[in-house]
């Protein structure tokens, strides 16, 4: 029997994927539930599982859009596993040895290699340059002075360096990650305003209590479950933040879905942690692990990536010590973490030197008001340099679960 597969819906509003890539080849024996495709949509990338065992045969290419429900390949299910399970390898032709056409004695006068007339040693000699590494076009390869004056490098002229270049076609993933990025930028009225935060209190509780939190919970007491919370609290004082555009009207939220940004094998995924108002620390750290996790592995389904509030993001993993980041649309904003470097700060009239990163919030300016925006990233300051206090409700051990 003949089985025809096709696309699955990946999520609603989704009419069509891409073929990213194929695992398997055409006329291969696959095993049911085997991986045999990655999938691009606009919004991930998911693995198409083979619905029976049997030989396949393909009937789209690598980079065609396919409509969802059309078919993509075909099983047939009467065809017997080959032995040993392994695939014929493929012979190879041995090239025929190549033989070389005689050459026609030379009765001209010959040069050594790099051999070149005076005026173009003058030259060379003059630039630096050993007369071995011209090719010469006078008679037998003797270097002219044409030659040699060709040879001197100009200023910006390129000199012989590899000015290769590479097409590919761009995912259907990355492709609205673009068209996204580019919707923020024409269609809000993104400002920026930035501030630093001292990381000291939050080094002190993480390296005193860390290892006591991995060993209770499983999972390390990492930065992102302080700027998450700092962020609810933030959102709760500041409601306008936890808000978005919709046509003519402004949406607000009770709740907080916080969109995490996350480095994926396809690039950029954005994963949310929904009600991340009643999670504790620990479960906070939990879901952010779940998530990278499975957007590492290409597991991130579609549901997991939509909707969210409020994004954070942190370039500081890569490097960056300060950046504007872009806003999520549909959300309002978005905040940045970057990397912690050890500065000179003023501390009751003493210098000192902390832990400091600066942090910036991008805002949709046409339904946050600049007042809004900068006491939001204050409140976001204050809670990371006083968390034992505005986070912890000054009971670490009962914030930490330990």
């Amino acid at each position: 029997m003949i089985l025809e597969m096709k696309v699955p819906s990946p999520g609603e509003s989704i009419t069509e994927v891409e073929i990213a890539t194929w695992l398997v080849e055409d006329g291969d024996y696959v095993e049911k539930d085997q991986a045999i495709a990655e999938v691009d949509s606009d919004k991930a990338t998911l693995e198409l599982p083979a619905e029976v065992s049997g030989t396949i045969t393909l009937k789209a290419e690598e980079g065609d859009a396919v409509a969802v429900g059309a078919v993509v390949c075909l099983i047939d299910t009467d065809a017997e596993k080959p032995e040993g399970g392994s695939e014929p390898v493929a012979e190879t032709k041995e090239e025929a040895p190549k033989v070389e056409a005689a050459k026609p004695a030379n009765t001209e006068k010959t040069y050594a290699t790099g051999t070149a007339s005076p005026a173009a040693k003058k030259i060379l000699a003059e630039k630096g340059i050993e007369a071995s590494a011209v090719a010469g076009t006078g008679k037998a390869g003797r270097v002219t002075k044409e030659d040699a004056v060709k040879a001197v490098p100009s200023m910006g002229t390129p000199t012989g360096g590899s000015r290769g270049e590479t097409r590919s076609k761009m995912s259907m993933l990355r492709r609205k990650v673009a068209e996204r990025l580019v919707e923020a930028k024409n269609t809000t009225a993104m400002l920026t305003t930035f501030n630093e935060v001292n990381m000291t209190p939050i080094f002190a509780l993480r390296n005193e209590y860390k290892e006591t939190f991995k060993a209770k919970h499983g999972v390390g007491l990492g930065f992102m479950s302080f700027f998450t919370l700092a962020v609810v609290r933030a959102l709760k004082m500041y409601p306008a933040v936890n808000s978005m555009i919709d046509g003519k009207e402004m949406l607000s939220y009770d709740f907080c879905d916080i969109s995490i940004a996350v480095s994926g094998p396809k690039g950029l995924m954005v994963p949310v942690i929904r009600n991340a108002e009643n999670l504790t620390f620990r479960g906070v750290e939990s879901e952010v692990k779940r998530l990278a996790l499975r957007a590492r592995d290409g597991q991130i389904t579609v549901d997991e990536m939509t909707g969210g509030t409020f994004t954070i993001t942190n370039g500081g993993v890569f490097g960056s010590m300060l950046s504007t980041p872009i806003i999520n649309p549909p959300q309002s904003g978005i905040l940045g973490m970057h990397n912690i470097i050890q500065r000179p700060i003023a501390v009751d009239g003493n210098v000192e030197i902390h832990p400091m990163m600066y942090v910036a919030l991008s805002y949709d300016h046409r339904i946050i008001d600049g007042k809004e925006s900068v006491g939001f990233l204050v409140a976001v300051k204050e809670a990371l340099e006083s968390p034992l206090d505005l986070l912890m409700n000054n009971d670490v051990k009962k914030a930490l679960e330990l």
